[in-house]
């Protein structure tokens, strides 16, 4: 989840809205890749989650990264909640998951290496109190009742929030994980083809990426369940957005589409303020009732852009949404993927290509395929696997042509890191089938302790 944003004057006019995101324009010299991850944490004698407090917790983990590598403290209500440091910050979702929000970097190289780095130094803290961190897409067997609900105010209200609408919205925020890229645009209308490419093609992501196929210890029935939770959230501020394929698509459209999400919180002085269902629009007429006669700022319009979950969301940048958490070869092959399809110009025009003529149906039903079959899916005629397999050549093509060096110029390019998904499109398997097959196979039908042996970091 994000944190709290910062900065801007009041909002005076409509024309700011579009304005903000439009301040994200940059030209490609200057494009970036910012990557996330998040990890559950659990104790190695008992195999349960962390809970926030105590010697083996997500206080310990956050206390022992920053007194051993020099990270800064976040606080909320003087509890310890994140870290920060060079342009990158440790947050926690809100059952205690440890997410790395990386720095805006300019190769794949460098922020593998930060993964790298990352997650050395969360082993190396979380050895020393006896815990362990693993990467899946949810929690293989904890219930609701075991994850704890970290201590933060935006957590406090949208827990509340979540247990009325849709039906998943709870079991989203404390038992599943993801991956996901940050990307930059150079103009709107290049924000509105990386839009479209990345809407359409995160089916392929969530097919590639699937790693969550057990649910309170058993198999689920489906290869991301962390995608079939997505679907059942929310309606109101998730999905696929059609209105972005439609023409006239721009700044201001999306504007409206965030409009109308209904507010969450508003944060002022440390605090968050419930707004929960209220309208931003009357907030810009004076006339929240969680704050009467006070007007937003930017920064709470940052922080309402902050609040919607399509599979992938535009602010000032782009994320990329659909993929669940993984091993470590995922974590680089996730931006290598979104970077090889849309920082290339051709491959971008060859992304478009290749989805240009779905429909909203075709994406809607590929979207649920990828959560249930993985690669296997298919949808209006439309196969995963091969819709995969090109998705990945041009990636390929894309980082080819990008020619960005590493390790001293010994590495021509980015290519190496997309190799994970290459094997996958090879076999047709993803981490959920390999999942499975140790399941059923060396492991007796039984999840502990093997998974977390064999799949923690």
């Amino acid at each position: 989840m994000s944190i709290p944003q910062s900065g801007g004057g009041p909002i005076e006019s409509f024309d700011q809205l579009a304005g903000y995101m439009e301040a994200g324009c940059k030209p490609r010299d200057d494009w970036r890749i910012g990557t996330e991850h998040e990890k559950f944490g659990y104790d190695k004698a008992t195999f349960r989650p962390l809970p926030y407090e105590g010697d083996n917790s997500i206080h310990a983990m956050l206390s022992g990264l920053r007194d051993r590598y020099g990270w800064s403290e976040v606080l909320e209500g003087g509890k310890l909640l994140g870290l920060e440091k060079d342009g990158a910050n440790i947050s926690l979702e809100p059952g205690g998951q440890l997410e790395l929000s990386g720095a805006p970097l300019e190769t794949i190289h460098q922020t593998c290496d930060e993964v790298n780095d990352h997650l050395a130094q969360v082993k190396t803290v979380a050895d020393g109190i006896g815990a362990g961190f693993i990467g899946l897409g949810a929690a293989p067997e904890w219930r609701h009742e075991d994850m704890p609900l970290m201590p933060k105010g935006r957590y406090r209200l949208m827990n509340g929030y979540m247990e009325k609408v849709g039906t998943l919205g709870t079991a989203m925020m404390r038992r599943t994980c993801t991956v996901q890229v940050n990307l930059d645009f150079s103009s709107e209308a290049d924000m509105v083809k990386k839009l479209r490419v990345a809407l359409a093609l995160q089916p392929v992501a969530t097919a590639l990426f699937a790693n969550s196929p057990f649910w309170e210890g058993k198999p689920n029935g489906q290869k991301s369940w962390r995608a079939h939770i997505w679907r059942h959230l929310d309606a109101d501020r998730t999905g696929m957005l059609p209105f972005v394929f439609e023409d006239g698509m721009g700044f201001e459209v999306y504007v409206d589409w965030v409009l109308d999400v209904p507010m969450y919180f508003v944060y002022r002085d440390g605090k968050y303020i419930d707004a929960l269902g209220q309208s931003f629009r009357d907030f810009l007429k004076g006339q929240l009732p969680a704050l009467p006669g006070e007007k937003p700022t930017l920064s709470d319009w940052a922080d309402h852009l902050t609040t919607v979950f399509p599979e992938a969301r535009a602010k000032k940048f782009i994320e990329m949404r659909g993929a669940d958490g993984g091993p470590w070869r995922r974590l680089c092959a996730l931006p290598a993927f979104w970077v090889g399809l849309t920082y290339d110009p051709g491959a971008l025009d060859a992304a478009w290509d290749l989805v240009k003529g779905f429909d909203a149906e075709t994406r809607d039903g590929l979207r649920v395929a990828a959560a249930v079959d993985g690669l296997q899916g298919t949808a209006n005629g439309v196969r995963l696997h091969d819709l995969a397999r090109e998705a990945v050549a041009i990636a390929d093509a894309g980082l080819r042509a990008r020619a960005r060096p590493g390790s001293g110029g010994l590495v021509p390019d980015e290519t190496h890191f997309l190799n994970a998904l290459k094997e996958s499109v090879e076999s047709g398997q993803t981490p959920a089938d390999e999942l499975l097959e140790r399941y059923r196979g060396a492991w007796g039908e039984e999840l502990r302790p093997m998974i977390y042996r064999e799949y923690s970091y």
